[in-house]
């Protein structure tokens, strides 16, 4: 099968490269014509993304489908810029993507609006009950009450920690977040700095950590202008989080090493991540359950009932009248079963989105089965959550923030001064 992967022409750095890990068409004549009743199974779908270091995952996923569904010819791109530019051109032309990664959120929202995407809600009612999918997670893909594409994968945001540090400075993993807060300053009283944190990329990580876990409706009210970045909640979690930088809770985000290495030398004893964060520590040689841990991070409030977590996901999307959209959607029902799911965490050494597949890492098996069981709320990435142009001042500010630990309320009114004149049009 041919196979392409195109390389960016921007230069990255290392550290880019290593988190952004974590978060084209065909003429249809390389297989079926899923759109004519043809064989599925026989349907080779032109495939493009922008995550071209994970060839070798879906080279295991034409295996694993194989005989079963269609299969990919693979297309993958370095330069997200590029790719981004590239989708949207492929529309203009008769060589429609019949399968392609994106966005959640309002690069979605825009394509759907054009017309560009098939919806899959028939897909989505099917495995919702099923028990493939949870409804919380159906909502990243919900517009005007109906679903498009699936879920490329699933990110949970949880606290990895080196259990050698929490051994040797006798602190325990934190149940409550009074507890999380005292083994912070415990770790600070014997010279250890207990977080990572980032002034780019991931500036706004903590501002979600701490807004989630104090107040989950006010959280998601940022996402519709229903709540206000000024609003008290919010800046009391804005407070709070000045008050870990001022206490020195988080590394100096001046600081190049990246995360993973910092965690593994014990030079932070926690760093807040999404579970891709696996991948990464394994690749230093690092073992699950052995050399570090991962805890579900506390609710700031006491008085909520269930437990926020922050859920990162990416979309599969079919191309609107691509050449074989009917063997794509059917693909898309296949990827989101069980034995698909299966072989795509044993290949990526990752979570699934669904409950029921087979995780071999011990650590993120028990993560799956505790975010997807009761008593727990899973909400959106503030990044998807967030209207671009919102999203993009306040990534500035928060970086701004990391970096200075200025004015917390300084910073808020800058970002809602861009909210109001979005939402003001929106």
């Amino acid at each position: 099968m041919r196979k392409k992967t195109t390389l960016a022409a921007a230069v990255l750095t290392a550290a880019a490269l290593t988190l952004a890990a974590c978060s084209g068409g065909g003429d249809g004549t390389d297989g079926g014509d899923g759109g004519d009743g043809g064989d599925p199974t026989e349907a080779v779908l032109s495939f493009y993304t922008d995550k071209a270091a994970w060839e070798p995952s879906f080279d295991d996923m034409n295996a694993a489908s194989e005989g079963v569904t269609a299969t990919l010819e693979f297309t993958g791109y370095s330069d997200p810029t590029a790719y981004d530019a590239f989708i949207k051109q492929s529309f203009r032309t008769d060589d429609k993507p019949d399968l392609f990664t994106w966005h959640t959120g309002d690069s979605l929202a825009q394509l759907v609006d054009e017309g560009l995407i098939a919806p899959t809600t028939e897909i989505w009612d099917a495995a919702i009950a099923n028990g493939d999918v949870t409804e919380e997670l159906a909502e990243n893909y919900t517009y005007d009450g109906e679903q498009y594409c699936v879920p490329l994968n699933v990110v949970y945001w949880v606290m990895y920690y080196n259990k050698a540090v929490f051994e040797e400075n006798g602190v325990e993993v934190p149940t409550t977040w009074d507890e999380f807060m005292d083994v912070g300053q415990t770790l600070v009283d014997n010279g250890v700095v207990p977080l990572h944190q980032m002034n780019i990329i991931f500036e706004f990580v903590w501002f979600q950590a701490i807004l989630a876990g104090l107040d989950p409706d006010a959280y998601n009210g940022l996402s519709d202008g229903s709540v206000s970045y000024t609003d008290p909640v919010v800046v009391e979690a804005m407070n709070i989080w000045h008050d870990m930088q001022t206490d020195g809770f988080f590394i100096d985000p001046g600081v190049t090493t990246d995360p993973q290495t910092l965690l593994q030398t014990g030079e932070v004893a926690m760093a807040y991540f999404g579970t891709f964060f696996t991948g990464q520590l394994t690749d230093l040689g690092m073992v699950s359950d052995t050399d570090y841990g991962i805890f579900t991070l506390p609710n700031v409030s006491a008085d909520l009932g269930d437990t926020s977590v922050v859920v990162e996901t990416g979309p599969l999307c079919v191309g609107a009248g691509s050449a074989n959209e009917a063997a794509a959607l059917d693909y898309s029902a296949w990827w989101m079963g069980v034995d698909a799911q299966s072989a795509w965490s044993e290949s990526r050494g990752d979570v699934s989105f669904n409950p029921g597949a087979t995780v071999t890492d011990a650590a993120l098996a028990a993560i799956t089965e505790e975010v997807n069981g009761d008593g727990f709320l899973q909400l959106r990435r503030y990044l998807e959550a967030t209207p671009t142009p919102i999203y993009t001042v306040a990534s500035e500010q928060f970086g701004a923030f990391v970096t200075n630990n200025g004015d917390p309320m300084a910073v808020l009114e800058a970002i809602q001064a861009e909210a109001d004149a979005y939402w003001a049009e929106n």
